[in-house]
C-alpha cells in the first residue's frame, strides 16, 4: 500500500522495474492497477511470484535468512544510501523476530516478509522516497486493527508479535475493524522513517497518492494516503499539550513547591488562574503547557502533589517568535538583552531583570535606570549597525 501510494503519487512505475530488476524480478512481474476502496479510487501494486514468473503469485513464501536478503540488496541499484538504509530496515526486522523467538538475529528465517513480493515491499519504498526526494516522514497515529490472524508459527491477537515489536515507541490504536490493519511490513517502514507521529504538518501541497489494500472494507476506505509537499517554514511548528486542573481544598503553601517540581519534570510554562467553582467555594485553575512526549510526566506530578482527583488535557499549535540573547555594554557594565524577531524583524527586546538587579545592587542605582541604559545601549548598537550596512 506504501509503494501504490507513492506510484500514485508520481513515482514513474518504468524507474521502479528497473531499480528492482536486479532482484530478479522482471519487468511484467510489476504491474499496477487503478481500483475503488470505499468510493476512493486508489493504486493497487501488484508483484508476480518469484523470480518474476508470471502474474501467478504462489502461496507458498519461502524461508530467508538476513544474510541471503542482504546479498540480494547488495546486488540491487539503489544508490550506496539506499542499501543501507534497506539493510538496517531488514536488520530491525530480523531483531524484532528474533526477541519474539527467542533466538539471534543471524538465526531468524523471515517467513511471509521473506518472500519476494514483501522485499520488494520494502526495497522498492527506499528506492521510491529517495527518488521522490522525500527529506521528512509524519505518520498519524497507527490504527492496528483487532481479532486475530493467522500466522507461520500460529493464530496471534492483532497486532502480531513482531509487529507489536517493531511498533514499539509509536502511537498506535485499535479501531473498530476485527482485521490485521498494520503488517510487519508497514510497521517496519513506517516506524523506520516516520521522525514523529501526530497531525498533518504544516506543508504546501504538491502531490497525493493514494495506495489500495487487496480487501475492500464494509466501513472504511481501505487505502493509505500520501501527501507530499514543501516544508512551510512560516507556520506554526510547536505542538504542545495544556493541562488543567481546578484547585479549591489545597494548603495554598504548596502551589509554590507544585510550580518548581513541574517546571523540573518538563513544563514549558505553569500558573494559575483564581476562579469561582461550584457550592460558590473560591479555587484555583493550574495551567501546565508542556510538550506532548511529557504529558505523562507532568500529569502524574499533579495527581502525586495535589488534591485533585483528575486532569484534563488538549493538544494545540504554539507560534513562538525566534529568540536569542545578546550582551550590551552600559556605563554600569554588560547587561543581556533578550531579542524577539519573526521573520527577520525585531519585534521585542527586553534587558535580562536578574542582570539589572545585580547591577542595581552592585552600583546603588534603580533597577529601572538600569534597564533604560540597557535599553539605550541596545538601540544605539542597532542604529549603529543600519549606518554600517549604508
Amino acid at each position: 500500500m506504501i509503494l501504490g501510494a507513492l506510484l500514485d503519487a508520481g513515482l514513474p512505475l518504468e524507474d521502479l522495474r528497473r531499480a528492482l530488476g536486479s532482484l530478479a524480478v522482471k519487468g511484467d512481474a510489476l504491474w499496477t492497477e487503478s481500483v475503488t476502496r470505499g468510493g476512493i479510487r486508489a493504486t493497487k501494486l501488484h508483484v508476480g511470484g518469484e523470480c518474476g514468473s508470471g502474474h501467478a503469485h504462489a502461496q507458498h513464501h519461502p524461508h530467508r535468512t538476513v544474510a541471503e536478503i542482504e546479498g540480494l540488496i547488495e546486488a540491487s541499484a539503489l544508490s550506496p544510501t539506499g542499501k543501507e538504509r534497506a539493510k538496517a530496515l531488514f536488520g530491525r526486522l530480523a531483531a524484532a523476530e528474533a526477541a519474539v523467538h527467542g533466538t539471534s538475529a543471524d538465526k531468524v528465517h523471515l517467513h511471509e516478509v521473506g518472500a519476494l513480493d514483501s522485499i520488494v515491499d520494502i526495497v522498492g519504498t527506499v528506492y521510491g522516497l529517495e527518488a521522490l526526494g522525500i527529506d521528512e516522514v509524519v505518520a498519524s497515529p497507527l490504527n492496528v486493527g483487532s481479532g486475530t490472524i493467522a500466522c507461520a508459527h500460529g493464530v496471534y491477537p492483532v497486532p502480531g508479535p513482531a509487529t507489536a515489536r517493531l511498533l514499539e515507541g509509536a502511537p498506535i490504536y485499535a479501531g473498530t475493524q476485527t482485521e490485521e490493519l498494520v503488517t510487519p511490513t508497514g510497521a517496519l517502514l513506517v516506524t523506520g522513517y516516520a521522525r514523529r507521529f501526530g497531525p498533518l504538518p504544516a506543508m504546501r501541497l504538491r502531490q497525493v497518492g493514494y495506495g489500495a489494500g487487496t480487501r475492500d472494507c464494509a466501513d472504511v476506505p481501505n487505502v493509505l494516503r500520501v501527501l507530499i509537499g514543501e516544508a512551510d517554514r512560516t507556520a506554526p511548528a510547536a505542538r504542545v499539550v495544556v493541562i488543567e486542573a481546578e484547585i479549591d481544598d489545597m494548603n495554598p503553601q504548596i502551589f509554590g513547591v507544585l510550580m518548581d517540581q513541574l517546571i523540573s519534570a518538563g513544563a514549558l510554562d505553569v500558573f494559575y488562574t483564581p476562579i469561582q467553582m461550584k457550592k460558590n467555594r473560591p479555587g484555583t485553575l493550574l495551567s501546565v503547557v508542556a510538550r506532548p512526549d511529557a504529558r505523562e510526566a507532568l500529569t502524574a506530578v499533579v495527581f502525586r502533589e495535589t488534591t485533585t482527583i483528575g486532569v484534563r488535557y488538549s493538544e494545540m499549535e504554539r507560534e513562538c517568535l525566534e529568540r536569542e540573547t545578546i550582551a550590551v555594554e552600559t556605563p554600569l557594565g554588560r547587561v543581556r538583552i533578550k531579542v524577539a524577531r519573526r521573520h527577520g524583524s525585531v519585534l521585542n527586546a527586553l534587558p535580562e531583570f536578574d542582570d539589572c538587579v545585580r547591577m542595581a545592587a552592585e552600583t546603588g542605582t534603580p533597577v529601572k535606570d538600569i534597564q533604560a541604559l540597557a535599553m539605550k545601549a541596545f538601540l544605539d548598537s542597532r542604529q549603529e549597525a543600519v549606518g554600517r550596512r549604508q
